[in-house]
């Protein structure tokens, strides 16, 4: 039963489905449309109060639980439900991990459309929590308010934040205490800024006015124990900006790189601003087997580092490398798949549209001494054609690791045209991975499926498929 409530409604004693897009929950309301759910786990028996109508679906909260779901945990965050960073921080990780890969499943039997090997077990993260090598903050003078303290009479006092944005609010940042997926000193170098610049009349960003000296503030680790901090600021205070860098290479000796860039820009992206080194080293230091990968302000690497090294060595073994092979690895990014499987081949082609991200490549296969790995720039849809085949030689293997865009329709057309024996197809969104496996269908055919859990407490997923040549 439905009753109305002003202009909205409440569903009443509604069983949660499944977990849906996004990392939001799905039921079905009496009518049969879908209602999606924040915040609630598969089974979980809820009323759910609306707040938005479409056509095919509701949107909704939960407002009073009777029955909670078996799959259900505490979350340890004191900040869930607010952040938006874990949303599945309340679902027990058995089964994040189960519709990980059931949406895997799904996307590539119901997009794809090609027949499917029974799929690998889906790899779990052994770290569930302080997994992530990269986090970024935000500075701003208005923090978020709770329903709470809107509601109460009391004098609010400073209103600086440092900490996320509010999902679909851009302007509107969570003050965060502690955060809980990012090793250490991660928290105490963020608290220690935003205290610092409180006792010291820092301003924080003013994302309206555009104003405020304080913007956002990025910090890097590495599993060889190196850091990097990098505070973006808005306005160009040299005193002001000397006194908090000084005080965090005091406080912290252990940073690695202290770095700044000063950015009036409309947004807050670094990819086009001049950073400056101020303390150490512009960058740090990551190892795996034995290989050493140089990481920039700018630079991509994979998120979680340890489950980076998992996934490579699931590419490498899909890729049935004997050394006699020429590998081409397109979208190489920084060349780290490259040279993670460099030693079992013949030779290895990057290709990256990012200039510097292939001047890391060769920085980095230079500090590794590898000599079998070439690295160059270009637009993949461009770059990718006879030509360069035949400069560079036939691949016998392609590895692809595509944005979530998945690969141009013009590179699967080349990869169709020259047919290598094996193409292993490195995904961080199965669906337009789907969409490329069945464009490869005629020539393609997919033998071995393995989802990779990159994310824990999120509904992000990493697939690797295996195709070989019919």
């Amino acid at each position: 039963m439905a009753k109305k409530n002003t202009d909205k409604v409440v569903f009443h004693q509604i069983k949660v489905l499944d977990a849906g897009a996004k990392g939001v929950s799905v039921a079905k309301a009496p009518d049969g449309k879908v209602v999606f759910i924040p915040n609630v786990v598969p089974g979980d028996v809820v009323d759910v109060q609306t707040f938005k109508k479409r056509k095919a679906y509701y949107e909704g909260k939960a407002v009073h639980f009777h029955e909670y779901s078996e799959h259900r945990t505490e979350p340890i965050c004191e900040h869930f439900g607010v952040c938006g960073g874990c949303k599945w921080q309340n679902m027990k990780y058995s089964q994040q991990l189960y519709y990980k890969q059931n949406e895997v499943k799904n996307h590539l039997q119901r997009i794809g459309k090609v027949e499917l090997p029974e799929f690998e077990p889906i790899l779990g993260s052994e770290k569930q929590f302080f997994y992530r090598n990269k986090m970024e903050f935000s500075f701003s003078n208005s923090r978020w308010l709770t329903e709470e303290e809107i509601g109460s009479e009391e004098d609010l006092g400073n209103r600086n934040a440092l900490g996320f944005h509010i999902p679909k609010m851009w302007d509107k940042i969570l003050d965060i205490n502690k955060c809980h997926l990012q090793e250490d000193p991660s928290n105490a170098i963020r608290n220690e800024v935003r205290a610092f610049a409180n006792e010291h009349g820092l301003t924080f960003f003013n994302p309206r006015a555009h104003e405020g000296l304080l913007r956002t503030l990025m910090l890097r680790t590495a599993s060889t124990g190196e850091i990097m901090v990098l505070i973006q600021f808005f306005e160009n205070d040299k005193a002001n900006r000397e006194l908090i860098l000084n005080h965090l290479y005091k406080k912290f000796p252990q940073i690695t790189s202290l770095q700044y860039v000063v950015n009036n820009k409309a947004n807050d992206t670094l990819y086009d601003t001049d950073i400056k080194l101020y303390k150490g080293r512009d960058y740090i230091l990551e190892e795996m087997e034995g290989l050493k990968f140089s990481i920039n302000a700018k630079s991509f690497y994979q998120t979680n580092s340890d489950q980076a090294y998992e996934l490579y060595k699931i590419t490498r073994d899909f890729a049935g490398l004997t050394g006699n092979e020429i590998v081409y690895d397109l979208y190489t990014g920084t060349g780290t798949i490259a040279q993670f499987v460099s030693k079992k081949a013949k030779k290895v082609i990057g290709v990256e549209s990012v200039p510097e991200a292939i001047k890391d490549a060769k920085l980095n296969a230079e500090r590794n001494e590898i000599t079998n790995c070439e690295f160059f720039v270009g637009d993949m849809k461009v770059v990718f054609n006879d030509s360069f085949i035949a400069q560079h030689g036939h691949p016998d293997v392609i590895i692809t690791d595509p944005p979530r865009d998945g690969m141009h329709k013009d590179v699967i057309e080349q990869i169709l045209k020259i047919a290598p024996e094996k193409v292993v197809y490195v995904s961080c969104n199965s669906a337009t991975q789907a969409r490329d496996l069945a464009l490869m269908d005629e020539k393609y055919k997919v033998t071995r499926v393995r989802p990779v859990d990159m994310f824990p407490q999120t509904h992000h997923v990493e697939n690797v498929v295996l195709l070989e040549r019919r």
